[in-house]
């Protein structure tokens, strides 16, 4: 936060613009004002962002942008937050009733798509960029997105060993295995610019040896 969005911060929340209904939080103004710092932190980064911008950008006064988020840091979290929840809706979601070889090509394909997004890079990158002097933010993405998506991969997997479709073996590891080989020589090069976005030959052709290699280990 910068020295002007802390101290007007106080005040800010008493600022007669503030347009909070009846006291209430509205969903609808949320929304509104994390797409707004969304826009402000792909554009700007994390340390040059200020609330001042947010709240231009997201449409609102400073006084109702305080009443929601108390700082920056709020706002990102809830960036993250937000991100997570979609990405649990769009890839980690394992229909237990589907052939698990579609289902691992299909959760694959659609998590390196969502990892090689402009959203996916982008937040990744604000997150390296300031981990070090934020580790309290870090690990908070960490908790919120790779953990989390590790946790359901895992809980598919121990299913299908549960259902004899596996042999028993370290989900864990071998879920994380998993993930990492569907990013092989797409994710990385794309993360330091150093190729474009990947085309969806090269994504069916990683993803599809990371899922044969799996079967091929584990399958009963």
């Amino acid at each position: 936060m910068s020295a002007a969005d802390s101290n007007s911060g106080d005040s800010a929340t008493l600022d007669a613009g503030a347009d909070v209904p009846d006291g209430k939080l509205d969903r609808a103004k949320r929304r509104q004002i994390v797409e707004g710092a969304h826009k402000v932190f792909l554009s700007q980064g994390f340390d040059a962002a200020s609330m001042g911008s947010i709240a231009q950008t997201a449409g609102v006064s400073k006084g109702t942008l305080y009443v929601y988020f108390k700082s920056k840091e709020d706002l990102f979290g809830a960036i993250i937050e937000e991100q997570r929840q979609s990405l649990a809706r769009q890839v980690f979601t394992f229909d237990p009733t589907e052939d698990i070889e579609r289902v691992l090509t299909r959760f694959g394909s659609g998590f390196i798509r969502y990892l090689c997004c402009d959203v996916g890079l982008s937040g990744l990158r604000t997150v390296i960029a300031i981990a070090n002097r934020m580790p309290e933010m870090g690990a908070r993405f960490y908790r919120n997105g790779p953990e989390s998506g590790l946790t359901r991969l895992k809980a598919y997997l121990d299913a299908k060993v549960q259902e004899g479709v596996l042999t028993p073996h370290d989900t864990e590891v071998a879920a994380a295995q998993f993930m990492d080989s569907c990013a092989s020589l797409i994710f990385k090069p794309l993360l330091f610019n150093a190729m474009p976005a990947p085309d969806a030959a090269l994504i069916d052709r990683v993803v599809g040896m990371a899922v044969r290699t799996y079967m091929q280990a584990w399958q009963r």
